[in-house]
């Protein structure tokens, strides 16, 4: 009798198992790699820990100059340009590809994605794709995600062939940054010209939700430092908080973040500094590194509880626009949008070590490698 009995309850733990373990897959895009830790999603992204891929890879800065229509690359251990290479007009992003073995330089007028190899830095053939302001990949690696900004398309291709799979329309008027919910179904994306939110579904690859954002003073004029009036918001980087439960969205003529409960919610505004651009996660994931673009400064949000914790000033100004951390965690490299140069800074204490001239409009630089399993695209989003 005894037999029978266990047996029974071997074949109901075995079933339940069975049934939480589909559960807990179907929870989470389909492919996408486990997270390794649910209360950071940024567990992968710690000071040093390169993988396998990229460990070999030599460390080093590029820099796509947008006026210039050039590559400029920094050797960050002796702070000199080592090379300057020719692309497509308006080099606007240089964005590491999911599988982390490809650099991709975004020139969106120039209708090309130009492939760097990270292992050798040699430049490869150009790949004709359609005004590519912006470049992201899905978190199960199926997908490049295009952001056509002048075309108000988002583009999904083959994440390898660049092949067109689906373009949608944005419905929206500037559609450039964007970050993957905590379980990769879901992504925001920010429309800078038509101060609105976009809420994606990854797989079925539509426009679930919109938002406009909030308009906080409709009398107030603001300017930014290509003389452009905006009398609304214009909604700039976008990332997710290392728990996962909140979204952070730069919004450069609000001057702060729009702060919004994951995966959409309404908004709240915390003013940083005027032109609030970029964003980057510390690689302890404790804080959010935050460049405000029209005033020369970087503020420091602490994630525990959206505390600004620091303000560091760029001695004689500046106009920090983005860029990325280095891999051992210790300094913020940055592009100067209309100084032409690139800052290297300590993320101790935010002093300037370095100012570095380039070409003419420094855009998105990707420092590589960086530490990650993945790469979810724009200057380097790694999980």
């Amino acid at each position: 009798m005894k037999r029978p009995l266990v047996s029974f309850f071997l074949i109901f733990i075995l079933s339940v198992t069975t049934i939480f373990s589909a559960q807990a897959s179907d929870s989470f895009l389909p492919g996408m790699p486990k997270v390794l830790d649910s209360s950071d999603l940024y567990a992968a992204d710690k000071a040093n820990h390169l993988s396998d891929t990229v460990k070999n890879f030599p460390s080093l800065i590029y820099v796509p100059n947008t006026q210039s229509n050039n590559v400029t690359i920094i050797d960050p251990q002796t702070y000199k340009v080592i090379s300057t290479t020719k692309v497509g007009r308006e080099p606007q992003h240089v964005v590491p590809s999911w599988d982390l073995k490809t650099l991709w330089v975004n020139s969106d007028k120039g209708n090309t994605l130009t492939p760097i190899d990270p292992a050798t830095g040699k430049f490869g053939k150009p790949v004709a794709v359609h005004d590519p302001y912006n470049l992201y990949f899905t978190p199960d690696g199926k997908y490049a995600v295009v952001m056509s900004e002048a075309a108000k398309q988002i583009v999904f291709r083959d994440a390898h062939t660049m092949k067109i799979k689906k373009t949608i329309s944005s419905q929206c008027s500037g559609v450039n940054h964007a970050d993957w919910s905590a379980d990769g179904k879901t992504f925001v994306v920010s429309c800078e010209f038509s101060g609105e939110l976009l809420l994606v579904d990854t797989a079925k690859m539509k426009i679930l939700k919109k938002q406009k954002i909030p308009v906080l003073n409709k009398s107030a004029k603001a300017k930014d430092h290509n003389g452009m009036r905006n009398m609304g918001p214009m909604p700039q980087d976008v990332k997710i908080s290392p728990d996962g439960k909140t979204f952070y969205i730069a919004d450069m003529m609000s001057d702060g973040l729009w702060i919004m409960k994951a995966p959409w919610s309404t908004l709240t505004l915390l003013k940083t500094g005027k032109g609030s651009h970029g964003l980057y996660v510390t690689r302890d994931s404790q804080n959010m590194i935050i460049t405000n673009r029209n005033e020369g400064t970087i503020s420091i949000l602490r994630f525990s509880d959206n505390k600004l914790i620091a303000k560091w000033k760029i001695p004689g100004g500046g106009s920090p626009d983005m860029g990325g951390i280095s891999a051992d965690g210790k300094i913020f490299w940055v592009s100067g949008r209309y100084d032409n140069v690139v800052y290297a800074i300590s993320t101790t204490d935010g002093h300037l070590i370095k100012k570095i001239k380039v070409g003419t409009g420094p855009h998105g630089l990707a420092v590589y490698p960086q530490p990650g399993r993945y790469s979810l695209g724009h200057t380097g989003v790694f999980r």
